[in-house]
């Protein structure tokens, strides 16, 4: 039996039963992704897929629509996570898990040459859900981009706000995390950091983003009001996190998660035109079931 204590919330679980999405789960020979899809199947969270390539009749209609030769797309759509990507791309899965037996790099390539970017994206990311019993944060980028410059970190920002929105339902308010705050250091790397937040209000002017911000003024009102005053719907109210480069975004997650006893659910994709994950491949069931019921909210 599934406890919903242990996962996201159960709104998640409430809003994945009453969908009932197919989620493709390609690496099926790891026993974790055995358990979970058993777990999925039971408990109605969602309708697990565990694909068998060789046995498909689709190869030549997935490979018809892979890109770039013929001869390759048929060699491709065989090898389990592209062809899984091929099931989400032509409608017969919402949804695609992977990662634990994969490391980020590959699941990204097949990902990026099966499902492809949303319209308007040009860098994919991820994020994690950081919850807690009274509170909830979406932290961004944690697993994809080593040292993002500012039009990334302006995609980031603005797919991590649509993911927040799809997930929770209430408006993203997204900070854009530096060792600064409002110019109080110099550095190129605080200039990147201001250039992403200007970016982010030419290309989404309805988004509440503010930038740049130490973590402590982006999530803390009093601390806000000495650091950053003035106007802002984000500073000390912040609830999507976007990091400067990885190194920043990974770090906090893990410290968060195993210092502040949050749960981290993650890596979730993001960008893409559907839904996919990148599991750590030191992922438990549990961790698993969660992602799948996180990305059917997304679907």
């Amino acid at each position: 039996m599934v406890s919903d204590t242990i996962f996201p919330g159960p709104d998640f679980f409430e809003r994945a039963r009453a969908r009932r999405g197919r989620v493709v789960l390609p690496e099926v020979d790891d026993p974790r992704i055995q358990e979970a899809a058993r777990m999925l199947r039971d408990e109605r969270i969602a309708e697990p897929i565990l694909p068998d390539p060789a046995a498909s009749t689709k190869l030549e209609d997935y490979a018809a629509l892979f890109p770039g030769n013929p001869k390759v797309a048929r060699r491709a759509v065989q090898k389990p996570l592209f062809h899984a990507g091929m099931m989400v791309r032509a409608g017969d899965a919402d949804a695609m898990v992977a990662g634990v037996a994969h490391p980020t790099a590959r699941v990204l390539e097949a990902g990026m040459l099966t499902i492809g970017l949303a319209e308007g994206i040009r860098t994919p990311s991820s994020f994690f859900l950081m919850q807690w019993p009274d509170r909830a944060l979406l932290f961004a980028d944690c697993a994809v981009n080593p040292d993002p410059d500012a039009d990334a970190l302006a995609d980031i920002a603005i797919a991590s706000a649509a993911s927040w929105r799809a997930l929770m339902g209430t408006d993203p308010r997204v900070a854009m995390l530096s060792f600064s705050t409002k110019g109080s250091a110099s550095h190129p790397r605080v200039d990147k950091v201001q250039q992403a937040t200007g970016l982010v209000r030419e290309r989404a002017p309805g988004l509440f983003v503010d930038g740049e911000l130490q973590a402590d003024a982006a999530l803390v009102e009093s601390v806000a009001a000495r650091k950053a005053p003035g106007a802002s719907e984000v500073a000390g109210r912040a609830n999507v996190l976007v990091f400067p480069d990885l190194d920043a975004g990974n770090i906090a997650y893990k410290l968060t998660q195993h210092l502040g006893k949050a749960r981290a659910t993650g890596p979730i994709l993001q960008g893409f035109a559907k839904p996919i994950s990148d599991l750590s491949r030191g992922a438990s069931v549990d961790d698993i079931v969660a992602t799948a019921a996180v990305l059917m909210a997304l679907a």
